[in-house]
């Protein structure tokens, strides 16, 4: 009897295990951008040629197997595609054009879906129509914030000069933002508990992970967070890629910080002069901001580098939406400086409205969640090393 049930339950577990396996996962991640997968034959040579991939990490051949058998759990549990910086060198040496780097890419907007709360995110991945109703939406939620604020009376327009603060108060826009970014923030840290839910699951069946793991490998999250140094291990040749991106990370900073932490200084009637920092931090950070902005979009319409040979419609969000966020404010600038009120406002709002697009989508579907993941990734992979080399050394 005991033997029987014994066999009763082998024959469960493996019943409950071949329901794990999708086959139409595939097709699901096509909607993504995954290209041929099919034709890969597991040779190993992407694994070879990678700089990221080592004896815990076997990407990206582990993680194209899990795609061809439909292994979704396996994707979900493994940091494996956000330790990938798409530096291509898979790609170039897959003998059967299996296309492994794009792969890695369709996996994390896949991923980025799954942990995404709102379910945004799937929509805006898989449908360009729903991407630009989604992207409609948001771009009109301040337009018609800003004509409540006028009907109701707590904003005016003045014709007679530019009177930017009256035309839209800085202390609601700044209140607005604030209750946005909470909005926004819940929404990534909700991703964020999601993807730790997933990776850590099978490993606290596994192994001790203590709290005491989470506090000493912190410096793993604000080194990968602030410096992207792992993005060096791909080559020299993405030494100029991690640079762009590092002043693109600073300058987006601060802007952001600016906007966000000081708008009644930097949205403001009174014209400063040049040597004021209002004005030579906000220019500097605006200059670093269209060199990096257009030279993503640059490549992007050349196609000569790797990461640029395959665009997936989100892959334009950001480089096009941060411009136009940039253009829009240097006219709101010099428009104001012209003391022209009407072409001010109209600008104004129109910088609003790509603003609040940009940062929408980003939460969504662009780098606000990768400045996220891949350093969690990154932490919790620490994590489960400092747990099982503890386990070890204790046998």
């Amino acid at each position: 009897m005991a033997q029987a049930s014994i066999l009763k339950q082998k024959i469960r577990s493996t019943r409950e295990e071949a329901l794990e396996v999708r086959p139409q996962l595939i097709n699901e991640l096509k909607q993504f951008g995954i290209i041929n997968p099919e034709i890969c034959y597991n040779c190993g040579m992407c694994v070879a040629v990678c700089g990221q991939s080592g004896m815990d990490h076997n990407f990206p051949r582990r993680t194209i197997r899990c795609v061809q058998l439909g292994l979704e759990k396996e994707l979900l549990t493994s940091v494996d595609p956000w330790l990938c910086y798409y530096c291509g060198d898979c790609t170039d040496s897959c003998p059967r054009e299996a296309e492994p780097a794009e792969m890695m890419m369709a996996i994390r907007r896949w991923t980025i879906a799954k942990y995404d709360p709102t379910g945004l995110s799937w929509k805006m991945y898989t449908s360009f129509k729903s991407f630009l109703l989604i992207s409609a939406f948001w771009a009109l939620l301040p337009v018609v914030g800003l004509l409540i604020l006028h009907f109701l009376g707590y904003a005016e327009v003045v014709t007679d000069s530019v009177q930017l603060n009256k035309f839209a108060p800085v202390e609601i826009i700044w209140f607005a933002s604030h209750i946005y970014g909470l909005y926004l923030a819940t929404v990534l840290l909700i991703g964020g508990y999601r993807m730790h839910k997933q990776v850590m699951a099978e490993d606290f069946k596994k192994i001790d992970v203590k709290k005491s793991d989470y506090f000493f490998t912190a410096k793993e999250f604000l080194d990968s967070f602030f410096t992207q140094r792992k993005w060096r291990k791909c080559g020299s040749k993405e030494i100029r890629r991690w640079l762009r991106h590092f002043l693109l990370f600073i300058s987006y900073a601060t802007m952001f910080t600016l906007i966000v932490g000081f708008l009644w200084w930097f949205q403001t009637d009174e014209i400063y002069p040049l040597t004021h920092p209002q004005r030579w931090i906000g220019y500097l950070a605006t200059l670093l901001l269209l060199y990096t902005t257009l030279d993503i979009i640059i490549g992007r319409i050349r196609k000569r580098a790797q990461i640029h040979r395959f665009s997936h419609h989100s892959d334009w969000v950001f480089p096009v939406s941060l411009f136009l966020v940039v253009v829009s404010g240097i006219f709101v600038h010099v428009l104001r400086y012209m003391a022209l009120p009407w072409p001010t406002y109209i600008m104004y709002t129109f910088h609003l409205m790509v603003s609040t697009v940009m940062l929408s989508t980003e939460v969504g579907v662009g780098k606000w969640s990768h400045l996220l993941y891949r350093p969690l990734a990154h932490y919790l992979d620490a994590v489960k090393q400092r747990a099982s080399t503890r386990g070890i050394a204790s046998i």
